[in-house]
């Protein structure tokens, strides 16, 4: 690593369709588990990705070290939530 440029994010908030989940879900957790939102999680996660590749670029870094995912449920009762990736943002030749 040649440079340091700093903490880097990609955040992304994400709802959830309850007509369509909830049937989805009742399939899916008969079988232990919710691929329904086990889809959503990932796309999120793809996203928050892209995000904070994106935001390193911005910042003149060509690599992100460090990289943690954050996930959270907001929203109550609406069934929102977000997927935070940080990372140190760097400069590698």
């Amino acid at each position: 690593m040649t440079e340091y440029k700093g903490l880097v994010f990609g955040e992304v908030v994400s709802g959830a369709n309850f007509i369509r989940d909830f049937f989805a879900s009742i399939t899916d957790v008969i079988g232990g588990r919710s691929g329904a939102y086990e889809s959503k999680l990932n796309s999120a996660r793809q996203e928050a990705l892209a995000e904070l590749e994106k935001e390193a670029k911005r910042v003149g870094a060509n690599a992100v070290v460090g990289v943690s995912m954050e996930y959270q449920s907001m929203g109550g009762d609406k069934g929102m939530f977000i997927v935070v990736a940080t990372g140190t943002a760097v400069v590698i030749r």
